[in-house]
């Protein structure tokens, strides 16, 4: 019964792309496969609420199989080669499987190159060689039939990086243009450049094929890449490509390399030497003036043995020989200070009166 269901849906999907169904294109195949199933199966598909094709689909290959549908992805790379990748371990966790598949009308072929995980086929890679593609993963002996389904290929096509591009500079605006081989519709491009002095990318995305940007510095060094994206509108996933080997322009023109020349090494080299002499000399104007707060603040506090010295040294000691002769060398002091004071005095008074005589005489 299992094989019966999936040679039915498989059939389904080459009728349904052969006849026009117009509006009625989603419809018309999910109640085909409702009413062709068993009674058991048809009553489960009717009490979904929103039956698609595709869940219809999925529920009848669970049904007969008793697992759930296999979840694969399908790569198209440019249209050359094809990679087909499932999960080995959430699907066949106990047993290795093959792959067999076709396109159009050719014969079927197993897979010839396999993609291994921990010993388990988990993908395969093969040439592209048509459009209509079938797919059939069986266990390794070729006896138990797991999966089937059929697909367009082309509607998994991952692209390569762009090629052909021109790059426009100018002042502060940047252009950006790709022409690709065919089917432009069918393309997203995306712009990436950072400066020397920058650590994240910015990013500019467009329809096919052209993009421009405003903000660049001339005077700034740039590093670019682009890559495109095939949409949805031509594709079942859409893929992006790779990104495209990175290209550096400055003020316009594509360069070999981002490295500061001569001239600005010996400028930084310059400020580089200014900048610590500044930073040294600020620092010694620091300490002198620390030096004098810290006097002002907290003032040197003499030695004891410096205003005593004599008292040890001419007096071994004794304090009262040493206060004795203290106490009478300050009387001497007082007496030759006010002898000094009276001389003054007298001195004064005597050249007052010479002056008061020599008056009176010029007096008529």
């Amino acid at each position: 019964m299992g094989n019966t269901i999936k040679q039915f849906v498989t059939e389904l999907k080459l009728q349904v792309r052969r006849c026009e169904f117009g509006s009625a294109v989603n419809e018309m195949p999910r109640d085909k496969i409702v009413f062709s199933v068993m009674e058991k199966l048809k009553e489960r598909l009717m009490e979904e609420s929103d039956l698609t094709p595709e869940k219809a689909v999925e529920m009848c290959l669970s049904d007969a199989s008793g697992n759930p549908t296999v979840q694969y992805s399908i790569i198209n790379l440019n249209g050359e080669q094809t990679t087909v990748l499932w999960n080995a371990t959430q699907h066949f966790p106990d047993r290795n499987v093959s792959m067999f598949y076709r396109f159009d009308e050719l014969d079927f072929k197993q897979c010839p190159h396999y993609i291994l995980n921990k010993g388990y086929n988990t993908g395969c890679y093969f040439k592209t060689e048509g459009e209509d593609f079938y797919i059939f993963i069986n266990d390794t002996a070729g006896k138990e039939h797991h999966h089937s389904d059929e697909q367009n290929i082309r509607m998994f096509i991952k692209p390569s990086p762009p090629e052909n591009v021109t790059f426009q500079w100018v002042d502060d605006k940047v252009t950006v243009q790709w022409n690709p081989p065919q089917h432009p519709q069918c393309f997203e491009l995306e712009f990436q450049y950072k400066s020397t002095l920058d650590q994240k990318w910015k990013s500019s995305k467009d329809k096919c094929c052209k993009i421009e940007d405003h903000g660049i510095d001339p005077a700034k060094c740039y590093s670019s890449r682009l890559r495109v994206e095939r949409s949805k509108n031509c594709n079942t996933v859409a893929y992006f490509s790779e990104w495209g080997n990175e290209t550096l322009w400055k003020n316009g023109s594509a360069i070999d390399s981002c490295d500061i020349d001569s001239e600005t090494n010996t400028v930084i080299l310059l400020t580089l030497v200014m900048t610590t002499f500044l930073v040294v000399f600020t620092l010694l104007m620091f300490v002198c003036r620390l030096k004098r707060i810290r006097r002002t603040i907290m003032p040197d506090i003499p030695d004891p043995k410096h205003m005593y010295l004599d008292l040890f040294c001419d007096h071994d000691g004794n304090f009262q020989d040493w206060i004795y002769k203290m106490e009478n060398g300050l009387v001497q002091a007082k007496v030759q200070n006010e002898e000094k004071e009276c001389v003054i005095e007298e001195q004064e008074d005597e050249d007052t009166q010479a002056e008061n005589v020599e008056v009176q005489k010029n007096i008529p």
